[in-house]
């Protein structure tokens, strides 16, 4: 059986998420962004799941287009948590460069989905 990508960097991206979660509530006593970070980064890889199991092509568009809505409200968490000093350059780049491949991955699979139909 042929790997889901899009299936298994969501997941990984989700167990980072979770990560970055816990050292900023640990390590920078951060509770308020990071939750907004976990809530979004983990349910991304959550609407990737259910639209294994859609019940019709519209539904398993419907699924992913949450994905997408999730990833970018991610992005945007990323970005702040960056730009207000509780992320390093460095945890930064790692986790925002993931969340930029995932929003590509989903994309061009709504895309193809889309034009195949």
């Amino acid at each position: 059986m042929k790997e889901n990508i899009v299936k298994s960097k969501s997941f990984t991206f989700a167990v980072k998420t979770v990560r970055i979660y816990q050292f900023l509530c640990e390590q920078r006593k951060e509770f308020i962004l990071s939750k907004q970070l976990l809530r979004s980064g983990t349910s991304v890889g959550a609407m990737i799941r259910e639209s294994e199991h859609a019940e019709s092509r519209k539904d398993f568009i419907h699924k992913l287009a949450i994905a997408q809505k999730e990833i970018n409200e991610t992005i945007y968490w990323i970005d702040l948590l960056k730009e207000t000093n509780y992320l390093s350059e460095e945890q930064y780049i790692i986790i925002y460069t993931d969340a930029i491949e995932l929003i590509k991955l989903i994309t061009s699979i709504l895309k193809t989905t889309k034009n195949n139909g």
